[in-house]
């Protein structure tokens, strides 16, 4: 009993310092923030690293505890930087999704928009006229099925911006949320315009 006491302190411990790592030292990846938390903390079995999950919910903590007023106004400051890109976007069936949604966003943190269109060659050629950008594939699960979609980052003034490209038709199936698996949430632009009128 103490010895599975001690493992889960130690697995919350590891949770903990690996929010930190995300909200402070700009980490985004959960897994990078799990092995250099488990380093740190000294923790001597891999196999019990905590869930994106768990460390998420320490995200979460953590922010409420030491972000105060000026985590609230870089969310405030991301969403209305989304809101404007996602209205510029319009006719590409934009949708917020990620750590700016959900509030866990650090200082530096990217923005993620889905994007669901039928021709995917039009967003290129959209950006094309707008400026520089990068593109890379990515894997991802839609519905049931394991994908690969063009992603297309730009940046607005420090702040990258993720543009995801999906079919029309995956608008209907869930996206997986990289963080456990789950259906991702993910937000219209009206949903959008609430958040920051709750600012």
């Amino acid at each position: 009993m103490a010895k599975e006491r001690t493992r889960n302190d130690e697995r919350l411990r590891v949770a903990q310092v690996a929010a930190r790592l995300m909200a402070e030292d700009g980490i985004d990846d959960f897994a990078a923030a799990k092995r250099k938390a488990a380093r740190q903390v000294g923790m001597a079995d891999m196999r019990q690293l905590p869930s994106n999950a768990e460390i998420e919910a320490a995200l979460r903590t953590h922010q409420t505890l030491y972000g105060g007023s000026e985590h609230d106004a870089r969310i405030r400051e991301l969403r209305a930087k989304a809101l404007r890109v996602m209205r510029d976007l319009e006719r590409f069936n934009p949708y917020l999704t990620g750590s700016v949604l959900s509030g866990t966003a650090g200082k530096y943190a990217h923005i993620d928009l889905l994007l669901f269109t039928e021709n995917e060659k039009a967003v290129e050629l959209y950006l094309m006229q707008r400026g520089s950008y990068r593109a890379v594939q990515r894997r991802l699960w839609v519905g049931e099925s394991a994908r690969t979609a063009q992603t297309f980052t730009v940046d607005d003034d420090g702040t990258e911006i993720e543009l995801l490209v999906l079919a029309l038709d995956d608008l209907r199936l869930p996206i997986k949320s990289t963080i456990d698996g789950k259906p991702a949430e993910r937000a219209r632009l009206p949903a959008v315009e609430a958040l920051l009128d709750d600012c």
